[in-house]
């Protein structure tokens, strides 16, 4: 079991930016991907970007150039760095631990709110 823990979400103006942290309670270095999903209002949770164990990254076009995710395994933690933020990258921000397997285990934190808004 992987317990994950967001936090760095809040209010903050267009163009602005904003740093997500998620926290793990045991060592990445048996996660196959760490990624950070969303979910706005109405709609379904969507990928916004992930990073396999090797550091390969990935993004959903929507925020290519804009966000960056990145992890310290030292501290168990995966980072998104989200600049040039839009109204439209409202949502709720979901942290995920994915470790290959049979069956596939994914372990979800509990979520962090981000509201672009002037």
């Amino acid at each position: 079991q992987v317990q994950l823990v967001e936090s760095g979400g809040g209010l903050v103006q267009p163009g602005g930016s904003l740093r997500l942290s998620c926290a793990a309670s045991r060592s990445i270095f048996s996660i196959n991907v760490m990624g950070w999903y969303r979910q706005a209002p109405g709609k379904q949770r969507e990928l916004v970007a992930h990073i396999t164990r090797s550091g390969s990254t990935d993004y959903a076009d929507s925020v290519k150039g804009r966000f960056t995710i990145s992890t310290d395994n030292a501290k168990n933690t995966v980072y998104l760095q989200m600049n040039s933020l839009k109204p439209e990258d409202t949502a709720v921000y979901y942290c995920l631990a994915r470790r290959f397997g049979v069956p596939v285990s994914d372990y979800w934190g509990q979520g962090t709110q981000v509201t672009v808004s002037s």
